[in-house]
C-alpha cells in the first residue's frame, strides 16, 4: 500500500478551543436569519453557508454523531478525529497512485476543479466539541464525495451533493442548498436536474450507506468501483459518458 498520510490529526481540540465562538440560542438565530438571507443571494459566499450549517444544524449533528458511533469504522473516526488538509494528506502520493483508486480519482477531483482541502474553515459556532467535529469532518469529506459521486463543482453538481448528503445528514443546509439551489440552475442544467441528476440523487441518498462512516484516509489504494459496490452507489452516467464506454466496447459494470 503506498502511504500518503503525512500527520493522521492535526490536534482538532486545540483548534476548536482557538476558533470557538460562545453565542446564545437568540444569537444563534439572529446568526441564522442572517447567512441564510447572504447565502440566497450570494451562494459563492462560504463562510454564510458555513455559519448557517453550523447554527441550525445541532440536531442533524447528533443525530450523524449516532450514525457513526452505530459503525465500528465510524466509532473509530469519532475517537481518533483525523483531519483531511494539505498537512495531513500527501497529495503528491495520491497523484502517483493507480488509476481508478480512490485516492487518485480525489487528487484528480481536486486538481480539475482547481479546489484545495485548506478551504474548509473551522467550526465556529457549535458548542458541544464533539459535534463540532462532526460538523468539521463533515466539511473536509465534502470534496471526496464530490469525487465518489462523480459530480463536478458546478451549480448542478452541488446542488446534487447537496441532495444526497441532505438526505442521509439531515443538516438543513444541505436541503436548504439541494432545495433553493435548483433555482439558480441554467435551463439546461435544470433539464438534467429534473429528468436525471434529481431523481438519482434522492436515490442515491437513501439507498447508500452512510458516507460520513467511511475512514477514507485509509482506503486511498481502494478501486473506486469496489468502494462503489461496497457503499451501495451506482454512479449517474450521462450520455456522453455513455457514448464512450459504447465506443470503447467496455464491458457494462454490474453493481450490486
Amino acid at each position: 500500500m503506498l502511504e500518503c498520510r503525512r500527520e493522521f490529526n492535526a490536534d482538532f481540540n486545540a483548534e476548536y478551543r482557538n476558533s470557538h465562538i460562545p453565542s446564545s440560542s437568540f444569537q444563534k438565530l439572529i446568526l441564522a436569519f442572517g447567512s441564510a438571507t447572504q447565502s440566497l443571494f450570494d451562494p459563492s459566499r462560504g463562510d454564510m453557508i458555513a455559519t448557517l450549517g453550523e447554527t441550525t444544524g445541532r440536531s442533524a449533528l447528533a443525530f450523524m454523531k449516532s450514525k457513526m458511533e452505530a459503525s465500528s469504522e465510524g466509532s473509530t473516526i469519532l475517537r481518533l478525529r483525523p483531519r483531511i488538509n494539505s498537512e495531513t494528506v500527501d497529495l503528491v502520493g495520491l497523484s502517483k497512485m493507480p488509476e481508478h483508486t480512490l485516492g487518485h480519482v480525489y487528487y484528480r477531483f481536486l486538481e480539475k476543479n482547481k479546489v484545495t482541502p485548506d478551504s474548509r474553515p473551522i467550526v465556529q459556532f457549535v458548542d458541544d466539541v464533539e459535534l463540532a467535529y462532526v460538523m468539521q469532518r463533515y466539511r473536509e469529506v465534502h470534496d471526496l464525495v464530490h469525487a465518489i459521486l462523480g459530480m463536478p463543482t458546478n451549480m448542478l453538481g452541488e446542488v446534487t451533493v447537496k441532495w444526497v448528503e441532505g438526505i442521509q445528514t439531515r443538516l438543513p443546509m444541505c436541503l436548504g442548498g439541494g432545495l433553493f439551489g435548483a433555482v439558480r440552475l441554467a435551463p439546461k442544467q435544470r433539464k438534467k436536474y429534473v429528468t436525471t441528476h434529481l431523481p438519482w440523487a434522492i436515490k442515491t441518498g437513501f439507498n447508500a450507506h452512510f458516507l460520513m462512516n467511511v475512514f477514507y484516509e485509509r482506503r486511498w489504494d481502494q478501486p473506486l468501483v469496489d468502494l462503489h459496490r461496497e457503499l451501495n452507489i451506482i454512479p449517474l452516467k450521462t450520455k456522453k459518458e455513455s457514448k464512450e464506454l459504447t465506443e470503447t466496447k467496455a464491458p457494462p459494470l454490474e453493481i450490486s
